[in-house]
């Protein structure tokens, strides 16, 4: 979407932000996201591709990867949410990279709205830190 009439875009987009909406980059590092966009548009937060972090215990160049993906977000000055963690090795290795934020079927699975509420009531960190959102 952004591709196609950037100079349009941009303005929409600039408009949303200051409205106060957050706007986030999804599946950072695959397809069409491109590293123009993070300087060129009102991003909050970058969201890293579940491909990344699901070779990052088994692939070195996928850890190499997100951490670099992560310190240049941290230096933008942008937050990190990374999908599609699935296992504590996962999980461990984002938090020693400061990642801000972190999803998938390891935290958490898709439930009824009705459900949420309970899980939330007896909701206990899979993990040492928590970063406050």
């Amino acid at each position: 979407m952004l591709l196609d009439n950037t100079e349009r875009n941009h303005s929409i987009l600039n408009v949303i932000d200051a409205m106060g909406v957050r706007l986030s980059i999804d599946d950072f590092g695959t397809g069409y996201s491109s590293l123009s966009y993070l300087g060129r548009f009102p991003f909050d937060t970058l969201k890293i591709d579940r491909s990344f972090i699901n070779d990052v215990d088994e692939r070195d160049e996928a850890a190499q990867l997100t951490s670099a993906i992560i310190s240049m977000a941290d230096i933008l000055g942008l937050r990190v949410v990374a999908e599609g963690v699935e296992t504590q090795k996962q999980l461990d290795f984002l938090g020693s990279l400061n990642c801000d934020l972190t999803q998938g079927f390891y935290l958490a699975r898709p439930m009824p709205a009705a459900e949420l509420e309970a899980f939330i009531a007896d909701y206990s960190p899979v993990c040492s830190q928590v970063v406050p959102a």
